[in-house]
This record gives structure tokens, sequence and C-alpha cells, in this order.
């Protein structure tokens, strides 16, 4: 199974609908916080043909709509602050905050453990677990990256756009 993993969107919905395009083909997407506006998580429904997996960031200003849309949608599950998956054997963990991803890949307790808020690409073994942010769909930083993880490999790529 592939999956998607977004982050940092910032309400940028011309490069989220770039990054939805680079993610056919993932059966999964793993939105890891700070869509900030309600529309957007429509525009990540509607891009996105598989089952959608959304854990808060600190940017997520009306959550209230935000679920709203996401019950229409239909394609859509909010997690809350922290998600835990199991995905064809996999245990995967979600969370926006870096500090919160570290400590979770250092219990070695999950195959992939995905954060993102710090808008900056990386990925690592701790022991394990692969730990991953996609880095940004926003383009803040300048470079905008998506992540897919292949559950079969165990392993990630991330893709600048």
């Amino acid at each position: 199974m592939r999956i998607g993993v977004i982050s940092d969107i910032h309400d940028n919905i011309w490069a989220l609908r770039e990054a939805l395009q680079r993610l056919q083909g993932c059966e999964v997407l793993l939105c890891l916080g700070d869509l900030c506006a309600p529309f957007t998580i429509t525009e990540i429904a509607q891009g996105f043909a598989g089952k959608v997996y959304l854990v808060w960031g600190n940017n997520d200003g009306d959550k209230l709509l935000i679920g709203q849309n996401a019950a229409k949608a239909g394609n859509v599950e909010i997690l809350g602050g922290f998600g835990e998956l199991e995905l064809e054997g996999r245990s995967i963990a979600l969370t926006h905050y870096p500090h919160l991803g570290r400590a979770l890949a250092k219990g070695q307790q999950y195959d992939l453990v995905c954060y993102g808020h710090n808008h900056q690409r990386a990925q690592e073994w701790v022991g394990r677990t692969l730990l991953l942010n996609p880095g940004e769909v926003m383009g803040r930083l300048g470079v905008r990256s998506i992540a897919i993880y292949d559950t079969e490999k165990g392993e990630a790529e991330i893709i600048e756009f």
C-alpha cells in the first residue's frame, strides 16, 4: 500500500491541488495538521479518492466547521491531536509536533511516526522506527514537499515540487 503524507498547507489550495495530483495512486492520505481554514479539508476530500486521516495542528482555526466539512465529505476521519493507525500490518503514529514525534519514535512502538509543524522535510531511522516529516505544502520556506510511504518496503520517499 502506498500512503501519502502531507502537512502544513496553511490554506494554499493551489499548492495543495498540485500535491494531491502527485499523490494519485496512493490509497490512504495522512494529513498532519495546519490546514487552517475549513475549506481546505473540503479541497483535500474532493481531491483525494481514498481515505484521509487528519490530526490537528496549532493553526487549525475553526475545528467545528472543519469537522462538519469532513463529515460531509465522507472519506475523512479526524483523529484529534494524536493518531494511531494499523495499515497493512504497519503501526503508524501521527502528530503535528516534532518533539512528540521524536519521543514516539524513541519508544520503538511504531513502524512509522509522522509529524509536521516546522515545515522542514526530514526522515531518519530511530532504531526500528522511521521518523518522517513530509515538509510543507504551503511553500513558505521555498520548497514544497510531500511524502509517500510504502507499507510493503517500510520506506518513504520525500517528493519536492
